[in-house]
């Protein structure tokens, strides 16, 4: 592969190599104050989609998770809450994330149900045909080559295993995208700011979004991964998308 590979980092263009090491600075600066964040950036609406997250996927009792981009938990908690019992696995590559979701599994008295992984979700460090469910909410837009963790995720999915992606995405009427563009660029870097002091990272996170693929294109990707009866659903017409893949 050539080294002068470039991608994306928001609108910023970067050597491929780089960018885990960005997007790592990024989570580390924030990691502290990240939910927080989530429900101020989101009015809590993210919360919503998460549920509705779950309400498609359906946990079943004794499922293993593999919970990619992970972060502090919040997916592997109302997972495990939605099967009863099971085991997730957390996979970031952010250790600082990890270690606040730790701190939560603690604290609530289910770390016995969860583990902690630092990795790449380009490079699992995991067997084929290991995991039930594949999850990866708002960080596939983050990962260097999508594509790839896409892939990754059909490798180590069970036969008959399922594929749940949440990631913000794009609205299909111009006015109302731009209307949403205007809040996305002007309040949320400033609420960064005020809330974890770091108002670059946030305005990261808004370029990203709009770098990534629109809900077909990505589906189309989902497909391309091996995933069949893929399929996509759009929450709060479209800011946010669900895409759900099956390893038959």
């Amino acid at each position: 592969m050539s080294d002068d590979k470039t991608t994306h980092f928001g609108f910023e263009t970067v050597p491929e190599g780089d960018k885990a090491g960005l997007v790592q600075g990024v989570f580390s600066s924030v990691a502290s104050k990240y939910d927080v964040m989530n429900d101020a950036m989101s009015l809590g609406i993210h919360r919503l989609w998460k549920d509705a997250m779950m309400d498609w996927l359906a946990p079943r009792a004794g499922q293993k998770l593999l919970d990619v981009a992970g972060g502090t938990g919040d997916i592997s908690f109302r997972f495990l809450k939605r099967a009863g019992s099971g085991h997730a696995t957390v996979l970031d590559l952010t250790e600082p994330m990890l270690i606040e979701g730790r701190k939560r599994a603690e604290a609530a008295r289910q770390d016995h149900a969860l583990d902690w992984v630092v990795g790449d979700a380009m490079a699992l460090p995991f067997d084929d045909n290991t995991f039930d469910v594949y999850t990866i909410s708002f960080g596939i837009r983050n990962v260097t080559r999508p594509q790839e963790a896409l892939n990754e995720a059909f490798r180590v999915l069970k036969p008959g295993g399922r594929l749940m992606v949440l990631e913000f995405s794009q609205i299909p009427n111009d006015m109302l995208q731009r209307m949403y563009d205007f809040y996305s660029f002007n309040a949320i870097p400033v609420m960064g700011k005020v809330i974890t002091g770091d108002r670059d990272s946030y305005q990261y996170l808004v370029e990203s979004i709009r770098k990534f693929p629109d809900q077909d294109t990505f589906l189309g990707m989902v497909r391309q991964a091996g995933f069949d009866n893929a399929k996509y659903r759009n929450l709060s017409l479209g800011i946010a998308c669900l895409h759900s893949g099956w390893k038959l």
